[in-house]
């Protein structure tokens, strides 16, 4: 019994050194455009990485807006997505929240 607490403890102390010694900039998450990467997997969609890329899109149109804006508030990335989700680059971000024949930035 006295092994397995010694194993055990091992253990939490060599998770906690690891933890301690991965910097802020390893911990962030990666983004490539909509997708996460994520080593061993590649490129998987994610949220956090679609309204990042919503957002620098969004930017790209004079619309004043961060990821963590649209993560925050529903109704924000709805506005954004009802003005910009006809771009090619967004489509599939904003598709449920579309509303073909009134976007404001269409040419």
């Amino acid at each position: 019994m006295r092994f397995v607490h010694l194993v055990v403890l091992a253990g939490t102390l060599g998770l906690a050194g690891l933890i301690a010694t991965t910097s802020g900039v390893e911990a962030r998450i990666k983004c490539d455009g909509p997708f996460q990467v994520v080593r061993g997997a590649g490129a998987i969609a994610t949220p956090y990485c679609e309204d990042e890329y919503l957002a620098r899109v969004a930017r790209g149109y004079g619309i004043r807006v961060s990821g963590r804006a649209i993560r925050s508030n529903p109704s924000r990335k709805e506005e954004v997505c009802r003005a910009i989700g006809h771009d090619s680059r967004v489509y599939d971000i904003c598709l449920k929240y579309r509303d073909d024949g009134r976007d404001r930035f269409r040419n």
